[in-house]
């Protein structure tokens, strides 16, 4: 099953600009396909995977960088944008 996330992290931080640079450049690395945006991230693929690396990256963010708000939105299906 393909699924289409749209994650936004909110760091409880002054200096929040780091963790979410931190956050994204981690996606990136997962092997999803990903696609940065200014007020979230979208990320494309397997039911399994995606839900894998959203709780790894998660719980990260969470032991690197303290407390933070993370909202998913999370869809069946392929929402990646068309050329």
């Amino acid at each position: 099953m393909f699924l289409s996330v749209q994650l936004s992290c909110y760091p409880l931080a002054d200096d929040y600009k780091p963790p979410i640079r931190a956050l994204i450049e981690r996606l990136e690395k997962s092997g999803l396909e990903i696609y940065p945006g200014r007020m979230s991230t979208e990320m494309f693929g397997e039911y399994d995977e995606v839900m894998r690396v959203l709780s790894d990256t998660m719980k990260w963010s969470f032991e690197e960088y303290g407390k933070s708000v993370f909202v998913a939105k999370i869809m069946e299906g392929d929402r990646r944008p068309r050329p």
